[in-house]
């Protein structure tokens, strides 16, 4: 079992999109063997972010109310995945990589933001997440 955590800072914005929109890669793709989850380094129990939930909706995607979870102990056979290198040097552990690693670039917190940037957020993590699930399959 491959276990995945995306990293953000919230854990209401773009750490929670990737998990969503990675496990309905999965299940689409019906690739089973890995979990993924979503923590935010500065959580505070909130709700996923209204534009967020939109998108990932449109996405037709699950976009049910969860609240954010902190990122906690550090699970050395988890693969953590950070949203940007900043955040990615806040993560104690050998298993963690960047959207900067994967895409060449980080991906900007779109909290504050406008639907669209919202929907530019949801293209640039489904790019890192198809890239991401190409290496895992080659490293399975």
């Amino acid at each position: 079992m491959i276990k995945i955590c995306f990293v953000c800072t919230g854990n209401t914005c773009r750490s929670i999109m990737a998990e969503r929109l990675m496990k309905k890669i999965l299940k689409d793709r019906k690739i089973d063997g890995i979990k993924v989850i979503s923590r935010g380094i500065s959580a505070k129990g909130e709700n996923i972010n209204k534009n967020a939930k939109m998108v990932l909706k449109e996405l037709k995607v699950l976009s049910s109310n969860r609240k954010s979870v902190k990122l906690g102990k550090i699970d050395k056979n988890t693969l953590y995945i950070a949203m940007t290198n900043q955040q990615k040097n806040f993560i104690p552990s050998k298993k963690v990589l960047s959207f900067k690693d994967l895409l060449g670039n980080d991906i900007d917190d779109p909290y504050g933001q406008d639907i669209d940037y919202y929907r530019t957020t949801a293209k640039l993590l489904l790019q890192g997440i198809n890239i991401l699930i190409e290496k895992l399959q080659i490293w399975r």
